[in-house]
């Protein structure tokens, strides 16, 4: 049987992602199976399996941070925010249904099964595994039924680390307040405290430490720096929104309320010499080199913020430049198009006039696209030409069809790899056809559109593969007349490689791993 070990932090973006991540890298280094687990996320940045299941963000980074291929029973539910009091329910990759927040307060008791059964999945994988929690187990009113804190460490009799974030101040009252809010039953389980984010010399520390163990009675487990690593962050509180440093090729990215998958620009965030700044106001947008329309849980309230606040406006006369580019992913997409209509009331029933960048139509869908994909882009114009036959990866998920009336050039030719009985294909065709083919068993479609300048695709990390990223670059800098030799090359993939071995690193010199294999040895 696989032994457990369970991260919970006093808060959200106290850093128990990473610190998860961290251990599953040294875990791995050291020889060991291991494997993340998180019970239920609730998180905007989603990934799609080979299976065709969708699953947090967090995990895949975890699983990519342990050396595996992330599973959807690495995190059985997911809850996609719609709006303040309602979210999208997903339960082992597929939608269950919108649910408001008492309602699914109410009723997610009922899926303690389905998390164990994921749970005993890698129990049969794995030596370790490294469980993370969500927010703070001294929630009193999440406290009843919890299935992610301390109610999911008792059904799995995991260990328990608990994390304070001392960059945001009170990291003693964090950890002693959640101690004291705790039951008895509750504090035997937590046999480590962290403190995370530290910054400066950690001798000035001693005195706080002397006392957090005298009072608490836990030892202090470490004392973890602030981490510059450039890793997938999914929490809404990330430090990368408040980056608004402009470079030798910047890239403005649109701060949706509801902002989805913000992870498929990290990769620019990744090149020396590129900024990615997210923007909420005209003001602040200034004359970026690319303006990417992100994906959006609620699209067309998104659109209508954009529309209310002037940055529609603005984006607009930004593309009448012909060398600035607009780029449009999933929902982001959608809103460039002539209108985008709900008929099932998906988001917010009836019709939105759309951006008009793009010469298509959005029919929100009751079924949700959920597939990986490669392909090739096709023969492009205007400043991203460099792509054309380029090759892609990604993948998609959406509720909603595009379709155009013929007169509009296509982006890429991907092949869908995923086979699953409720799976729709949303991509573009001539009068609403959806014209596929089959090549080895994948299904092929043109997808995605463009317009001189104006680009959009469903597909979610697009600029991942290497010579696509190093191509959009390239162009960016050469458009403005900056050598692209002076700007750094990137293999994202090798690159993220390098991060998770800095931060094993960094967590090996400053958590006491000998305490923690203990932990692990010794259980509750």
């Amino acid at each position: 049987m696989a032994k457990a070990i369970m991260v919970q932090g006093t808060m959200s973006n106290a850093g128990k992602s990473l610190l998860a991540a961290g251990l599953c890298r040294i875990f791995k280094q050291d020889g060991y199976r291991v494997a993340p687990f998180k019970s239920q996320n609730m998180a905007l940045n989603s990934f799609i399996t080979k299976e065709g299941l969708e699953m947090g963000r967090a995990q895949v980074m975890q699983a990519e941070a342990a050396g595996i291929k992330p599973q959807v029973c690495m995190n059985p539910i997911l809850l996609k925010p719609t709006n303040d009091t309602g979210s999208q329910v997903i339960v082992n990759g597929e939608v269950l249904k919108n649910m408001k927040a008492r309602d699914y307060f109410a009723y997610k008791k009922k899926l303690i099964p389905d998390i164990l059964k994921a749970y005993q999945t890698l129990e049969q994988q794995a030596d370790i595994i490294v469980v993370e929690g969500a927010g703070s187990p001294a929630e009193i009113n999440l406290k009843e039924n919890d299935i992610v804190n301390m109610g999911l460490a008792e059904l799995l009799d995991a260990p328990v680390l608990l994390v304070g974030d001392i960059d945001r101040g009170g990291v003693f009252a964090q950890l002693i307040g959640t101690l004291v809010l705790l039951e008895e039953k509750e504090r035997e389980r937590i046999k480590g405290l962290i403190i995370n984010k530290f910054r400066g010399d950690v001798s000035i520390l001693d005195p706080g430490i002397q006392m957090l163990e005298e009072k608490g009675g836990i030892p202090v487990t470490g004392v973890v720096p602030y981490m510059h690593l450039v890793l997938e962050d999914e929490d809404s509180l990330s430090d990368r929104f408040t980056d608004h440093e402009e470079k030798a090729v910047d890239i403005a990215v649109i701060r949706f309320p509801r902002i989805s998958n913000f992870t498929d620009f990290m990769v620019f965030e990744s090149i020396e010499g590129v900024s990615v700044r997210y923007i909420d106001t005209p003001e602040k947008l200034h004359h970026p080199d690319m303006i990417i329309l992100p994906g959006s849980k609620n699209t067309m309230g998104d659109l209508k913020w954009m529309r209310q606040n002037g940055l529609e406006a603005a984006i607009k006369k930004h593309a009448q430049n012909r060398d600035a580019v607009i780029f449009g992913i999933c929902g982001g997409y959608q809103m460039l198009g002539e209108c985008i209509t709900d008929p099932y009331g998906v988001e917010e029933g009836g019709m939105l006039r759309g951006m008009e960048l793009l010469p298509l139509e959005t029919e929100m869908e009751q079924e949700k696209t959920r597939t990986q994909v490669d392909g090739t882009f096709e023969e492009l114009t205007g400043v991203l030409s460099v792509l054309s036959g380029v090759k892609l990866t990604g993948y998609e998920i959406h509720m909603g069809q595009s379709v155009s009336d013929g007169n509009l050039s296509m982006l890429t030719k991907i092949s869908d790899h995923c086979n699953h009985a409720d799976h729709t294909y949303d991509g573009i065709a001539d009068s609403g056809s959806k014209t596929l083919s089959q090549n080895n068993g994948a299904m092929e479609k043109c997808e995605g559109a463009m317009a001189e300048n104006v680009y959009g695709s469903y597909v979610h990390g697009i600029f991942d593969a290497q010579e696509v990223v190093n191509a959009v670059v390239k162009a960016l800098a050469e458009k403005k007349g900056i050598d692209p030799a002076g700007l750094a090359q990137m293999d994202y993939a090798a690159y993220k490689e390098t991060q998770y071995d800095k931060m094993a690193d960094i967590l090996r010199k400053y958590l006491d791993m000998e305490q923690i294999y203990r932990i692990l040895d010794e259980g509750v």
